[in-house]
C-alpha cells in the first residue's frame, strides 16, 4: 500500500525532530536527504547517496533508524564501515540521536560475545562492522544468518569501496553482494560515498539492484580554497611548512605519501616548535586515538598522516589539509581534502607535489593483484579437505602476506576458495583469471595517475577539474582557488627554516633490525629451521643511510639501488654519508662493542661495481683489510618481491665461505663490517652473515647504503 500525503508529512516531522536531537535545535533536513529517507522509512526501497563530504549522509542512516525502530517491527541497522576512526566517530554521533550504537571490530575482541548477546535481546540499534567481519568465519557462520534476516536497515558506507573501478577498492565489500541477497524482501538498503564518478555510481547502483534510488548532488565545496605550489625539493617543502604552517586556520592534517614521510615531517616540525602528531598504519591504536582526539580537541596544530586517516575522519571545524607529495588519483585526492572545511567559512587546501610522486606511485602499482601463474600456485596448493592458513600458505608459493591475504580475498569473492576456521579451502569451483578485466583496472589506474599530474599544472579552476574527475555535471569555476583568485600562498622560504631542513633530511643513518626468528613452516619446504635463530649464528643490528621511502635520502638512493638503477661505482656524496654513519654508529649510545677488523663485501650481479667500491671505499677510509666477497651460489640475492620463507628457501644453504675467505677471517679474529647495496628482506644479510659467524666471526655488522622500508 503506497502511503499517503499525510503518513509522508508526519514522518518528515518526526524525521526533522530526531535530526535536532543529532545536530541542534536549528538543523533542517535538505530536501535530498529527505528524499532519502523517505524512500528508506516509508517505501522501503534501496537508496545510492552520492554526495559531497560534508552534507550529511551519516544524518540521513542515523535518522532513519531512529524511525525504523521507534515502533519496534525492525531489527538494527548494520552499517559496513572502513575504519576504526569512522566507527568511533559514528558511535558518538548515535548516541547524541539516542540511539544506541555498538561495534565488533578488531580493537574490541573481548567485548564481541556481550555484543552479539545484545544483539540477539534487541537491545542494539546500530551495529557498525567492518567489510572483513563479514568473512570471519565464526561471525559470518554464527552471527551473519540471524543478522541478516533481522536486520531493519542496511548501511554500506564509504560505497565506492564495492567498485573494483573506485579508487579505494576493497575485496571484502564485494561480500555485501551475498549479505544484500539474504536480506528479506523489502528491507531498505542505503550505500553511501563522496567519490564516485559516473562508472563507479553505475556499478553500485548495478549491484544494489534495478529498483536503488540514485540522488546524486552538486560536489562543489564552496569553503575550500585550493592551491598548488611546486618546490623544487623535499627540503623546500619541509621548509614551506615551518614557514607556514602557523599561517593555516585552526588545526588540520599533512598528508604524506609514505610512512616514512610522515614519520620525518613529524619529526622534523616538532624540532621547529610545532605540536604535531603522527598517524600512519604502523602507529598502535592507542596511541592513533590519542592522536585523533587531541587534534579533535585542538591540542595539536595538524596531524601528520598517511592514507590510513582518510574515510570518515569527522572534524568539522578542521581548518586546513597540505599535501607532501600527491595522491595517485584526484578522486581519491577530493575525498581527503573533504576533511576540511565542513563548519568553517574558508579552510586552505595546498598541494606541494613532487617528481619522486611518479615512483611511489609505481610502487603501489607493484602491489596489485598477482600475474597468474602466482595465483595458480597458490590454488595448486589448496585442496578440499584441509584448510591452509596464510602463514602455512606462505612458504609454498612466492608472494609475500599482505599481498597473499589480498589475492585469496578475491580468490574467495570469485568463488573459487572458501575461508573457514583454520585457513583457506579450495571449493573446485572453475576459475578464469580475467585477464581483459585487470588490464582496463590498470589502465585506469594510470589513467587517473595522469590526471593527477594534469592537475598540478592546469591554469583552469583547481575545485571544477575535480568535479569533473567525479563526473559532476554542474562543474563550474569556484572563483577561490589559486588560478581563480589572487593567490594566497607563494613558493617562497626563509633561508633560515631551508637550512634547518637541509641539514635534517641529510641525516644519514637509519637502523636495520637484525632478524630474531625463523620464517614458520618451513619444514613444509624441506627446510630444518624453525624457531628462534641460534645467538651464535645471529648478526648484530646494522645501519644504512636511509630508506628508499625516505623524504631525503629517498630520492638519491633509488636512483642508485632502486630497481632500475644501473651499475656504477659508488657517488662520491653516498660514499660520504657512509662515513657519516660509521663514526655515528661508532659514538652512539648503541655503538658497536668492538671496533670491526675487517670489510666483507655481498657478491652482487645486480651492482657489482656498486658493491665493490663500496667495500673498498669503507676498508681504505677505516683502514681495515677487505677480506674478499661472499656471493650466493646459484645467484639468489634481494628481490623487490616474494616472501621471507622464499628467501630463505633460496638462499639458506647458497653461501659458501672460500678457503681464502675462510683463512683471511681466522686471521683476522673479531667483528666484521658485511657491505651490501639494499636490505629488502633482510635475509640476505641474515644469511651471510650466518655462513660467516659458522666459519669463526665472532660478530657481523650489517651495513648497506639503502633499506627498502
Amino acid at each position: 500500500m503506497t502511503a499517503g500525503a499525510a503518513e509522508r508529512a508526519s514522518v518528515r516531522e518526526r524525521a526533522e525532530e530526531v535530526l535536532r536531537r543529532l545536530a541542534g535545535e536549528h538543523a533542517k533536513l535538505r530536501e535530498d536527504q529527505w528524499r532519502a529517507i523517505e524512500a528508506l522509512t516509508v517505501d522501503r526501497r534501496r537508496v545510492l547517496c552520492v554526495q559531497r563530504t560534508g552534507w550529511g549522509k551519516s544524518a540521513v542512516y542515523f535518522v532513519a533508524t531512529a524511525l525504523l525502530r521507534a515502533d519496534g517491527s525492525t531489527g538494527p541497522t548494520v552499517i559496513v564501515s572502513p575504519l576504526l576512526a569512522l566507527m568511533r566517530n559514528q558511535v558518538d554521533a548515535a548516541a547524541r540521536a539516542g540511539i544506541r550504537a555498538r561495534t565488533i571490530n578488531s580493537a574490541n575482541l573481548d567485548e564481541w560475545s556481550e555484543i552479539e548477546q545484545e544483539i540477539r535481546s534487541g537491545t542494539v540499534d546500530v551495529l557498525l562492522i567492518s567489510p572483513e567481519r563479514l568473512n570471519n568465519p565464526d561471525f559470518r557462520d554464527n552471527v551473519l544468518p540471524g543478522l541478516a534476516h533481522s536486520t531493519g536497515l542496511l548501511v554500506v558506507d564509504e560505497a565506492h569501496c564495492v567498485s573494483d573501478w573506485g579508487h579505494d577498492f576493497r575485496p571484502d565489500y564485494r561480500r555485501l553482494r551475498t549479505f544484500l541477497s539474504g536480506l528479506p524482501g523489502r528491507t531498505p538498503v542505503l550505500a553511501t560515498t563522496a567519490t564516485a564518478n559516473a562508472r563507479v555510481t553505475a556499478d553500485v547502483a548495478d549491484q544494489l539492484g534495478d529498483d536503488a534510488l540514485v540522488l546524486r548532488g552538486s560536489l562543489d565545496r564552496d569553503s575550500l580554497r585550493l592551491a598548488v605550489l611546486r618546490l623544487s625539493d623535499p627540503a623546500h617543502r619541509l621548509a614551506w611548512l615551518a614557514d607556514h604552517l602557523e599561517r593555516l586556520p585552526g588545526s588540520g592534517i599533512i598528508y604524506t605519501l609514505t610512512v616514512a614521510g610522515a614519520t620525518e615531517t613529524t619529526e622534523f616540525l616538532r624540532s621547529r616548535g610545532f605540536p604535531v602528531a603522527s598517524y600512519t598504519g604502523q602507529v598502535e591504536d592507542a596511541e592513533r586515538r590519542v592522536a585523533e582526539q587531541d587534534l579533535l580537541d585542538n591540542k595539536i596544530k595538524a596531524l601528520v598522516a598517511t592514507s590510513a586517516l582518510g574515510m570518515g575522519f569527522d572534524k568539522p571545524d578542521l581548518g586546513f589539509v597540505v599535501h607532501l607529495g600527491a595522491p595517485n588519483s584526484p578522486i581519491a585526492y577530493y575525498q581527503q581534502v573533504g576533511r576540511a572545511g565542513r563548519a568553517v567559512e574558508h579552510a586552505e587546501v595546498v598541494l606541494l607535489p613532487g617528481p619522486e610522486d611518479a615512483a611511489i606511485w609505481r610502487y603501489f602499482a607493484s602491489l596489485a593483484f598477482p600475474p597468474e601463474d602466482q595465483v595458480r600456485s597458490v590454488l595448486a596448493q589448496l585442496t578440499a579437505e584441509r584448510p591452509l592458513s596464510t602463514q602455512a600458505l606462505e612458504p609454498l608459493v612466492d608472494l609475500r602476506r599482505n599481498r597473499l591475504e589480498l589475492m585469496l580475498k578475491v580468490l574467495d569473492v570469485d568463488g573459487a576458495v572458501r575461508r573457514i576456521r583454520g585457513g583457506w579451502l579450495s571449493t573446485g569451483e572453475p576459475w578464469t583469471y580475467d585477464t581483459a578485466r585487470l588490464r582496463r583496472v590498470a589502465e585506469a589506474r594510470t589513467a587517473e595517475q595522469q590526471t593527477m599530474i594534469e592537475y598540478a599544472v592546469t591554469a583552469t579552476c583547481r575545485m571544477e577539474f575535480l568535479r569533473r574527475c567525479l563526473d559532476d555535471p554542474d562543474a563550474a569555476p569556484c572563483g577561490r582557488c589559486d588560478n581563480c583568485a589572487e593567490p594566497l600562498f607563494d613558493a617562497e622560504v626563509s633561508a633560515g627554516s631551508l637550512a634547518a631542513a637541509e641539514a635534517f633530511l641529510g641525516r644519514p643513518g637509519v637502523e636495520v633490525a637484525p632478524k630474531k626468528l625463523w620464517p614458520p613452516g618451513m619444514s613444509a619446504i624441506g627446510i630444518s629451521l624453525k624457531g628462534k635463530i641460534s645467538p651464535v649464528e645471529q648478526i648484530e643490528p646494522g645501519r644504512a643511510v636511509g630508506r628508499l621511502s625516505d623524504l631525503g635520502w629517498g630520492a638519491r638512493l633509488r636512483t642508485v639501488v632502486g630497481p632500475e638503477s644501473s651499475d656504477a661505482p659508488v657517488p662520491a656524496q653516498l660514499a660520504a654519508a657512509v662515513v657519516e654513519v660509521l663514526k655515528a654508529w661508532a659514538r652512539g649510545a648503541d655503538a658497536w662493542q668492538q671496533r670491526p677488523v675487517g670489510v666483507v663485501a655481498v657478491g652482487s650481479r645486480r651492482h657489482p661495481q656498486l658493491v665493490h667500491s663500496l667495500a673498498e671505499h669503507i676498508a681504505t677510509v677505516g683502514r681495515l683489510p677487505l677480506l674478499g666477497a661472499l656471493s650466493p651460489a646459484g645467484g639468489g640475492e634481494e628481490t623487490f618481491r616474494g616472501n621471507s620463507a622464499q628467501r630463505v628457501r633460496a638462499l639458506h644453504d647458497a653461501f659458501t665461505v672460500s678457503p681464502d675467505l675462510a683463512a683471511a677471517i681466522e686471521a683476522h679474529p673479531g667483528p666484521l663490517l658485511l657491505i651490501d647495496d639494499l636490505v629488502d628482506s633482510g635475509w640476505t644479510m641474515t644469511l651471510a652473515g650466518r655462513s660467516l659467524r659458522r666459519s669463526g666471526a665472532t660478530a657481523i655488522l650489517p651495513l648497506a647504503l639503502a633499506t627498502s622500508s
